[in-house]
């Protein structure tokens, strides 16, 4: 019986890595209207979604104390876990305590934090280590790169003229001038 591959496990510490970035801290929402956090939020989720793909399984784990509505379930959004902690315990506990789980298993995990408590609780192997500010670079080069790609895509060739050969243009211009 063929055992199934099961990919390296990402956690990352959310808020940790927000509040390391200006990309994320720009989609706060200081208007006091609704959860300052949500926007800066999702848009890290996608992008653990995206630096994740096909390498690792993503977690996101967040500090539920302080937020507006401290009862968020568990979700799992583009292939990302969302986990927030319970009222009364910390983000920092609950990463312990995936990586404490998966040395039992074992299966190899990285950790994504600037935290240096948590950084020295968690260590060892099978367990890597990178700083937020690691994650946020590679971020950072994965949105240039999607931005590039998305700019070479709207500058295709749309007209009747650009997607025809040298040849058939000649072609046709000579029709038109008889």
């Amino acid at each position: 019986m063929a055992s199934k591959h099961r990919l390296d496990l990402l956690v990352v510490d959310g808020y940790n890595v927000i509040f390391k970035s200006e990309r994320y801290m720009a989609r706060m929402d200081r208007s006091g209207v609704s959860d300052p956090f949500e926007q800066a939020r999702e848009l890290l989720i996608s992008d653990v979604a995206a630096y994740a793909k096909g390498k690792y399984e993503p977690i996101v784990v967040f500090d539920a104390a302080g937020n507006v509505s401290p009862d968020r379930p568990y979700t799992t959004r583009g292939g990302v876990r969302t986990i927030f902690s319970a009222t009364g315990e910390s983000a920092d506990s609950v990463i312990e305590r995936l990586v404490t789980e998966e040395r039992l298993v074992p299966r190899a995990v990285t950790v994504v934090t600037s935290d240096s408590t948590i950084r020295a609780t968690v260590g060892g192997i099978p367990v890597t280590k990178i700083s937020s500010d690691v994650l946020v670079h590679d971020v950072d080069e994965l949105a240039v790169e999607y931005e590039r790609e998305n700019a070479s895509r709207q500058h295709q060739r749309m007209t009747l003229e650009d997607r025809l050969s040298p040849d058939q243009r000649e072609k046709l211009w000579k029709l038109l001038r008889q």
